[in-house]
């Protein structure tokens, strides 16, 4: 019975030593952490969509706390979270431009005209595997396989009639479907901007073009010749506006023969 008593007293003292230890190490070696670090991370959405370019929120909120990221990092949180971040941080946040994904292609089922007929793993970075790059005949156009509906977790992008439509009043600007269309296809744009964009991102040149898609660019010069901003430029076969030079006049709409730009 003594030998159970002592080998009780023996493994809880040894319990003990180490557990006294243990405390001294840790508080010898504590790290200390910043405590805005928390509150920034609360004060996120946490989405983790790295639409921030850091990896989640986690990230991001160390990168704001040691000032290697704006309070205004976070896209989904827009101005509501940035303020809130900014009084933690006490720092004043100016007003940013709420910005929302925009598809450049027009190419609908109705529009665009396809190779063959496709049957097999619906995805969009698989077409590079598949003869054309793809059934349509347009290699620049949608592909309608919807990886950017896949990528997006706001439920703002859906494939309407074969060509991605951006809702843009779910789009939270993360910049997911930027990444994953294989053609870059996809560009964030100003929310509130009463500009003209160009809904086309074909190279080729102007009879084939018009062989493949009823409404893709044919490079005719008619809007860069009649914009009197002079914001229209047409290169590689496609126009391209510039939004800092657009006064929303909508000259070009008029002028497009083709209807690929749109506001």
């Amino acid at each position: 019975m003594s030998s159970v008593i002592i080998s009780v007293l023996v493994v809880g003292g040894t319990g003990l030593l180490i557990g006294f230890l243990l405390g001294i190490a840790g508080k010898k070696f504590e790290v200390k952490t910043d405590e805005r670090i928390e509150a920034v991370r609360e004060a996120l959405p946490g989405n983790n969509c790295g639409g921030c370019g850091y990896p989640g929120c986690d990230g991001v909120a160390e990168a704001i706390v040691n000032g290697s990221a704006p309070v205004t990092a976070c896209p989904v949180g827009g101005m509501e979270v940035a303020r809130e971040i900014g009084k933690i941080m006490g720092e004043e946040v100016a007003e940013t431009v709420r910005m929302t994904a925009f598809v450049r292609c027009g190419g609908t089922c109705d529009k665009t005209r396809n190779n063959y007929a496709y049957t097999g793993v619906e995805n969009c970075a698989m077409m590079a595997y598949v003869p054309g790059g793809g059934p349509k005949s347009c290699a620049f156009g949608c592909l309608g396989f919807g990886s950017c509906v896949n990528a997006c977790q706001f439920d703002a992008i859906h494939i309407v009639n074969g060509v991605a439509l951006v809702d843009q009043e779910r789009c939270k600007a993360c910049g997911a479907c930027v990444k994953t269309c294989p053609r870059g296809l996809i560009e964030l744009i100003p929310y509130t901007e009463n500009g003209c964009h160009v809904q086309c991102a074909s190279k080729d040149k102007g009879k084939a073009v018009m062989d493949s898609c009823d409404a893709g660019c044919i490079g005719c010069k008619k809007c860069e010749k009649n914009c009197p901003a002079g914001a229209v430029t047409v290169t590689d076969n496609v126009a391209h506006i510039d939004g800092s030079l657009c006064t929303g006049c909508g000259t070009c709409m008029e002028e497009c023969p083709r209807g690929c730009i749109v506001r």
